[in-house]
C-alpha cells in the first residue's frame, strides 16, 4: 500500500525521486553558503555534512547517504499488522476494526498508511523546481493509484470462497483504501509544492511559521468536516436488499435530525448516498457487529429478533466526508517529515516528534472524553467526540497520528541511529514492496494460482489439502 511506489521521479528532476530517501540526505545545501557539500554518516547528527579539502573539494565526488531505513520498516510493520489483523481478526474480534465508537488494533492501519505518506513526501518534494510539472505529475501518480483501487477494491475481483472475476458497473464500489490514499497524498502533495514559506528554520516554532499555510489547511479541513457533520439535516432514507424468496426487500431509516453520530443517521452516510448512490458504497460495513445488529457481538452473527432497520444497509467506512479527516493525518505525517529537512541532530529530531506525538495523544483523549449533551457547545468546543474510525473524527485523528508519531520515532532510534538493520530485514523488506503485497492480498492471486492446479478434479487442489476450499 506504499503509495510511493506508484510515485516515480521525473526524468527531468521537477520532482524528487519515487524512493522516500532518494537523495534526500545526499547532498545538503546550506542556506548560508550557497553550495552543495557531501554528506556522510554520523550518529550524533541526522544527516552530517563534511567539507573536503580545498585542493580536492572542486573534484570530489558527491556521495549518496544512507537510506532513511525508518521509513521502510515503519511501512513494512504496519503492512505486517494489516496482514495480521485481516486474518486473525475474525478469530480475535478484539483486534478486528471496531464496529463503531472506540479504537482496535485494525483501526491503526489505515492511518498509518498516510502518515507514513506525509512523511516521505516532505523528503520527495524537497526540491522542486517547476511547481506545474510537479503538480502535473502528482496527479497522475495519484490517479494511477485510484484507478488501482477501483480495481482492487470496486469489486472486480471477489472473495476468497468465489474465486472470480468482474464487476457490474451499476453496483461498483467508488471508494476505498487505495482511493483514500490517492486523495490524501494528492492534496498533501499540493500543499506541499505551492504553500510553502521560505523562512529559515531553527525552531519548532519557525518551523510551524514556514509551514503555517499548510496548517491553516488542515484546520480549515478539520472546520469544514465538524460543520457538516453537525450542521447538515440527515432526513429519513431507504434502502433494498436482495431476500431469499423474494427479488428486493425495502428498509426505511427513519432519521429527520442533525448532529447525529450514530450508523443510521449520521451526515457522512448521506452524503454518500447522495454523491454516489447507495449501490455504491460498501455492502457490509463494520457496524453490522454491533449488539443491535449480531447476536455474536462483537463478532459476525445472525441478526437479532429487533434488529434495527439499518442493520443491513451499506455504508462506506472510506466515504467523501470522512476523507476530509484522511488528509488532515496525511498533512501531519508531512510536517513531521519536515523535521527530517530542517533538523539535522538525531535529538533535535526526536524531540520534535515527541513533543507534537504526546500533544496529539493528549487533544485526543481531551477530545473524547468528554460527553456533552448540548450540540452547539459540542461543535464549539470539540468535546465529546468519541474515537470513531468509521467517521474519522478528529479523536481518531489525533490519537492514531500521535501513536504513528511515537512509532516511528521509536522505529527511527533503533534502525537509523543504532543500526539494527538485521532484525528488521523482514519489515524493510515488505515497506519497500508494500503495495505489490496488498494488491497480491486484496485481489487473491495466491489462492488464484494455487486453485490452477489439482489432481484429476478441479476441486482437488493445493486449497483444499490446506484447508481453505
Amino acid at each position: 500500500m506504499a503509495v510511493y511506489e506508484l510515485i516515480a521521479a521525473a526524468d527531468d528532476g521537477s520532482t524528487a525521486a519515487a524512493d522516500p530517501n532518494h537523495e534526500a540526505f545526499s547532498v545538503v545545501a546550506d542556506s548560508n553558503e550557497g553550495e552543495h557539500l557531501p554528506a556522510h554518516r554520523d550518529l550524533e547528527r541526522g544527516s552530517g555534512k563534511s567539507i573536503a579539502p580545498l585542493d580536492k573539494a572542486e573534484f570530489a565526488p558527491l556521495k549518496r547517504a544512507p537510506r532513511l531505513v525508518s521509513l521502510d520498516v515503519f511501512r513494512g510493520l504496519t503492512v505486517a499488522l494489516m496482514i495480521f489483523v485481516d486474518n486473525a481478526g475474525s478469530y480475535f474480534p478484539a483486534i478486528n476494526h471496531s464496529p463503531w465508537d472506540g479504537v482496535t488494533l485494525a483501526d491503526f492501519v489505515m492511518p498509518f498508511f498516510l502518515f507514513i505518506v506525509g512523511v516521505a513526501l516532505a523528503v520527495t518534494c524537497k526540491r522542486v523546481t517547476n511547481k506545474a510539472i510537479a503538480t502535473q505529475k502528482v496527479i497522475l501518480r495519484a490517479t494511477k493509484l485510484f484507478v488501482v483501487g477501483l480495481v482492487v477494491q470496486g469489486g472486480y475481483f471477489h472473495g476468497l470462497y468465489d474465486l472470480t472475476y468482474g464487476v457490474n458497473i451499476l453496483r461498483i464500489r467508488w471508494m476505498g483504501v487505495l482511493q483514500r490514499i490517492a486523495i490524501a497524498y494528492l492534496l498533501a502533495a499540493i500543499c506541499e509544492i505551492w504553500l510553502k514559506g521560505d523562512q529559515d528554520v531553527h525552531s519548532g516554532y519557525s518551523l510551524v511559521q514556514r509551514h503555517r499555510l499548510q496548517l491553516l489547511v488542515g484546520l480549515a479541513l478539520t472546520t469544514i468536516y465538524m460543520v457538516l457533520l453537525y450542521g447538515l439535516h440527515v432526513p429519513d432514507w431507504e434502502y433494498q436488499v436482495p431476500v431469499p424468496g423474494i427479488t428486493l426487500r425495502t428498509f426505511s431509516v427513519k432519521c429527520a435530525v442533525r448532529g447525529d453520530t450514530g450508523p443510521a443517521c449520521n451526515a457522512a452516510g448521506m452524503i454518500d448516498r447522495r454523491v454516489f448512490g447507495i449501490q455504491h458504497l460498501h455492502r457490509h460495513p463494520a457496524y453490522g457487529r454491533i449488539e443491535q445488529c449480531s447476536v455474536n457481538s462483537p463478532a459476525t452473527g445472525p441478526l437479532p429478533p429487533d434488529a434495527p432497520s439499518w442493520c443491513q444497509a451499506p455504508f462506506d467506512p472510506e466515504g467523501l466526508l470522512s476523507s476530509m479527516m484522511a488528509i488532515v493525518t496525511c498533512l501531519i505525517g508531512l510536517q513531521f517529515g519536515h523535521v527530517i529537512i530542517h533538523f539535522k541532530d538525531h535529538k533535535e529530531r526526536i524531540v520534535q516528534w515527541m513533543i507534537a506525538s504526546f500533544c496529539l495523544l493528549a487533544l485526543a483523549f481531551s477530545l473524547d472524553f468528554y460527553d456533552i449533551p448540548n450540540q452547539l457547545e459540542l461543535v464549539i468546543f470539540g468535546v465529546g467526540m468519541h474515537m470513531n474510525k468509521a467517521l474519522y473524527t478528529p479523536s481518531y485523528t489525533c490519537i492514531t497520528a500521535g501513536t504513528a508519531g511515537v512509532m516511528f520515532t521509536g522505529v527511527y532510534v533503533l534502525v537509523d541511529i543504532y543500526g539494527y538493520r538485521k532484525p528488521t530485514l523482514v519489515m524493510e523488506w515488505l515497506g519497500t514492496h508494500a503495495l505489490m503485497v496488498y494488491i497480491l492480498l486484496g485481489c487473491n492471486i495466491f489462492p488464484l494460482f494455487a486453485q490452477g492446479f489439482y489432481l484429476r478434479e478441479p476441486e482437488n487442489n493445493i486449497l483444499k489439502v490446506i484447508g481453505i476450499s
